[in-house]
């Protein structure tokens, strides 16, 4: 049997497609910086408008405070639930997405926290979410 004496041709690596990748970055790159330069070089100055209470971004997330005395305020401005219901309705049909937090007092009445709820419920929010505190147990014993 006899035996090879001699090594087999070593591989070769072939770099033509990496050279081609990295001069199509190198344009691509090239090219990219000089449309930057162009927005930079266009000399306009946009009108100024008065009273810019029309162009305020929407507000995409309402807080609803459940206070222990059964008061309900909505961003910090004292409601009832009927007035909750069409506020929520108003702003939901400004946003879609429309976002509330309910921040019930501990002490409060539960019934007030559901009728708040059902407010949102009926004003058509999806997103609702209820505030907390980390505490040491979730449920006291009596």
């Amino acid at each position: 049997m006899p035996l090879k004496t001699h090594q087999d041709d070593l591989p070769v690596l072939n770099l033509t497609p990496m050279v081609d990748i990295v001069f199509n970055l190198l344009i691509f790159f090239m090219v990219s910086t000089q449309f930057v330069d162009i927005e930079r070089k266009v000399d306009l100055s946009v009108p100024e408008v008065g009273g810019t209470a029309g162009l305020n971004e929407i507000q995409r997330s309402k807080t609803i405070n459940v206070f222990r005395d059964g008061t309900i305020t909505l961003d910090s401005q004292p409601v009832n639930v009927n007035e909750l219901r069409s506020l929520l309705a108003a702003a939901h049909r400004q946003y879609e997405g429309l976002q509330v937090t309910i921040r019930g007092d501990a002490a409060a009445p539960y019934q007030c926290v559901a009728a708040v709820m059902t407010a949102c419920r009926q004003a058509g929010i999806a997103e609702m979410g209820i505030a907390v505190a980390p505490g040491d147990s979730a449920i006291k014993e009596r």
